[in-house]
């Protein structure tokens, strides 16, 4: 089973077996329909849209990160009603570079489910293949998804203590460095962490970098590290799992997300702030 990514010809070759199911995960932080309404426009054959906020996410309360995680029984429920169990080979997708479709790649492997990949290149990169977009609303055989564990991420309590762990912060430097923050009320990152936006692992068409420079991308920051060292975060713990995917892709195994990442470190005011470089 694919377990990182997939490219549009492959998926075309597969799209249409009933142990396939594809995700539509589209999403736009400023404009919250927009994803919804550019799957009613059209979506990859068979693809069932879910929702950032309103499927891969928790409630927010005062003390969490914009993006809590989703309880796990619901989780559970909507992918087995999705179509989704253990023999299944997931595919997720959006028009960001897969910077919003990774926060589902990662819920899968969290909950122990290895057979999911990000669409490399998203939905632009199926067109440009030669795939065509259904209008059609897809209805998914329901499934009985097992609840299993797999990786476990980082607590914002074990990140205070942490002095061993490498940080990496996948949101843009602008943001990293405090000059703007668009979306947090604080500006700034958690002190010691290293920037290393997420954006970068992609080429100029919206696909992964060769393996190879993204190995290098992170063994640069690495150095003698061990990758089970590296703990990613960004605004709300989602883009930050697009680096965890590129270190996976690459055989750099082992990193883990802190889930709250900086929108949830900036609700106690105990906590330390960094800025600059």
């Amino acid at each position: 089973m694919y377990s990182t990514l997939i490219d549009a010809a492959t998926l075309a070759t597969h799209i249409d077996q009933t142990s396939w199911v594809v995700l539509d995960c589209r999403f736009n932080l400023l404009d919250k329909a927009a994803g919804r309404h550019a799957y009613t426009e059209g979506h990859l054959p068979g693809a069932i849209y879910v929702d950032l906020e309103k499927d891969l996410s928790g409630p927010v309360t005062e003390t969490s990160g914009r993006h809590p995680l989703p309880k796990v029984i619901q989780l559970v429920a909507k992918l087995g009603a999705w179509g989704i169990d253990e023999t299944v080979q997931v595919v997720v997708y959006d028009d960001a570079g897969g910077g919003i479709a990774v926060r589902a790649w990662w819920l899968l492997h969290w909950l122990g489910h290895r057979g999911v990949a990000l669409l490399d290149g998203g939905v632009r990169a199926w067109e440009a293949s030669g795939g065509q977009l259904s209008t059609h609303a897809s209805i998914p055989t329901p499934r009985q998804f097992g609840d299993r564990s797999g990786v476990q991420p980082v607590s914002v309590d074990a990140l205070q203590n942490d002095r061993e762990s490498l940080l990496l912060d996948a949101r843009s430097a602008v943001r990293f460095r405090g000059d703007e923050e668009p979306i947090d009320p604080v500006a700034g990152h958690i002190p010691g962490a290293v920037n290393l936006p997420f954006g970068s692992n992609l080429d100029s068409e919206g696909r992964f970098l060769p393996a190879a420079a993204l190995r290098e991308r992170f063994e640069s920051v690495l150095g003698d590290r061990d990758p089970s060292s590296v703990v990613h975060y960004c605004g709300s713990g989602v883009t930050a799992c697009h680096n965890l995917l590129a270190m996976e892709h690459v055989g750099l195994q082992g990193s883990r997300l802190y889930v709250g990442s900086w929108s949830e470190w900036i609700t106690d005011p105990k906590h330390e702030i960094a800025t600059g470089e």
